[in-house]
């Protein structure tokens, strides 16, 4: 596996290619809020990827504000997959394989479940169909708490949709099911990742080891399921906040010093410490 590493709505720029390279980041995913990457120049992003030799491996569609964009809404629908149509169009015009899709916002209420899984699931055809033409692969990202895509059975009805459409597997959005079972039954179709740790109560996006995964077991279960895709860390690289406590911000050595220690079947060494007895939050 490659090391990669989300964006994660910093900038763009060739001082964040420049620190990608120095770290020994290979992959990037392309992460922003949607009136960012609607302003996204991709012949510049492709020209800085060429020039730090950073491998584009993603971009990952926007998924909010859940008012406008949401393909699991029979109104939201038709709109946003025209939408999601318009980026990957642009993706593919600088070659970048894979467009990382959420399947839906929330809350979603279990009465209205069955419905938004079938309006989630004809848009996802529908895009999957559209991004053949542009020889970009669709992954579908496993969600938290209401969301569609909270466990391997969401996960492998909505990639049902589809024979082309494969997974993003999220390492701290699972809540309902283990994640080596997750891995077990959705391995094979898993063609990206989203890494990160969490303390299991929800999704909390800290540098493995910092809460309550089992990395060596996470780490054998993908290879096991024959994973080669790219490893990406997606991680803010703020110092404390109201999850964790750390004495510094983060930095992309960190990340690389991290995904030594875990591929090499090492314990990774945490900067900083979860919060304990902390509340859902959205």
């Amino acid at each position: 596996m490659k090391l990669g590493c989300s964006s994660s709505g910093r900038p763009l720029n060739a001082d964040t290619f420049a620190a990608y390279k120095n770290a020994g980041i290979v992959g990037m995913e392309i992460s922003c809020s949607k009136q960012d990457t609607d302003a996204l120049d991709f012949s510049v992003l492709s020209s800085l990827a060429n020039e730090y030799g950073i491998e584009v491996w993603s971009i990952h569609l926007p998924f909010c504000p859940f008012e406008i964009i949401d393909i699991s809404r029979p109104s939201l629908a038709d709109s946003t997959v025209e939408y999601f149509c318009s980026l990957i169009d642009k993706a593919s015009s600088i070659g970048i394989p894979i467009a990382v899709i959420h399947p839906s916002g929330e809350p979603i209420t279990q009465e209205d479940r069955a419905a938004r899984m079938e309006c989630a699931k004809k848009s996802l055809y529908r895009l999957a169909e559209y991004a053949k033409t542009r020889n970009i692969v669709i992954a579908v990202e496993d969600l938290p708490r209401t969301c569609l895509g909270r466990d391997s059975s969401d996960i492998l009805e909505l990639v049902s949709a589809h024979p082309l459409l494969r997974v993003c597997f999220d390492t701290n959005h699972l809540l309902n099911e283990n994640i080596g079972d997750f891995i077990m039954k959705v391995g094979s179709k898993i063609i990206t990742t989203h890494v990160s740790d969490y303390d299991a109560i929800n999704e909390r996006h800290w540098l493995p080891g910092e809460g309550v995964i089992d990395w060596g077991e996470l780490f054998s279960a993908l290879c096991t399921a024959g994973y080669n895709g790219n490893w990406v860390y997606e991680i803010s690289l703020g110092a404390s906040s109201k999850t964790i406590d750390r004495p510094r911000s983060l930095t992309y050595d960190d990340f690389k010093r991290n995904y030594d220690e875990i591929t090499s079947k090492k314990a990774p060494t945490p900067v900083g410490i979860g919060k304990k007895n902390l509340p859902m939050f959205p």
